[in-house]
Parts: structure tokens; C-alpha cells; sequence
């Protein structure tokens, strides 16, 4: 009988199945993003294309790179660039809209 350690690393096997259903939501979530881009929402355009994007950018994270089946410390490199970028983009925008225009 073989003993296993704890600090041993097994390897998921994802169904084709499940790439078959990310694949099939990345494609209905192009076609949103292609639609999404002929309808005027206004200043909500890129607000929808973002969420639309990221949608799509976790779903690739998560099955194709099988970031979903990782250890808790590869998570914390993934998110944590992420938080800086979002962190980066909320004061951008918070010092764009407390400009003054100069006429």
C-alpha cells in the first residue's frame, strides 16, 4: 500500500464537457460584446464592455489556466495585481472628474 503526503500535488483532468460549456458562454458573451458595441447606452458603453470583459477574462482564468483548482497562495498572486490595476483606474478616474476645464 502506497502512503501519500500531504505536500503532494495531484493534477485535475477537466471534462470536455465543462471546456465544451466555458467555450459555448466565452462565444454567447462575444456575441453580447459584438451587440453591446452597435447599441448607444450612453456613457454606460464601456461600463458594460469592461464587465463583459472581465466576465469572459475570469472564465479563461479559471478553466483554461485551472486557476479554479489552485492552491490559496497562486490566488493571491492572481488577485492581487488585479486589486493594484483597479486601485490604479479609480483614481484616474477619481482625478478626471475633479478637473477644472480651461476655457
Amino acid at each position: 500500500m502506497a502512503s501519500h503526503s500531504h505536500s503532494e500535488k495531484h493534477a485535475h483532468i477537466t471534462t470536455y464537457k465543462t471546456y465544451l460549456i466555458v467555450w459555448a458562454a466565452l462565444m454567447v458573451l462575444t456575441v453580447i460584446t459584438v451587440y453591446v458595441s452597435y447599441v448607444d447606452f450612453g456613457t454606460m458603453n464601456v461600463v458594460i464592455a469592461m464587465a463583459v470583459a472581465s466576465l469572459k477574462a475570469a472564465l479563461v482564468a479559471l478553466f483554461f489556466m485551472h486557476l479554479k483548482f489552485e492552491d490559496s497562495i497562486t490566488w493571491v498572486f492572481a488577485i492581487f495585481p488585479l486589486g493594484l490595476l483597479f486601485l490604479l483606474i479609480t483614481m484616474t478616474f477619481v482625478d478626471t472628474f475633479t478637473r477644472v476645464v480651461v476655457p
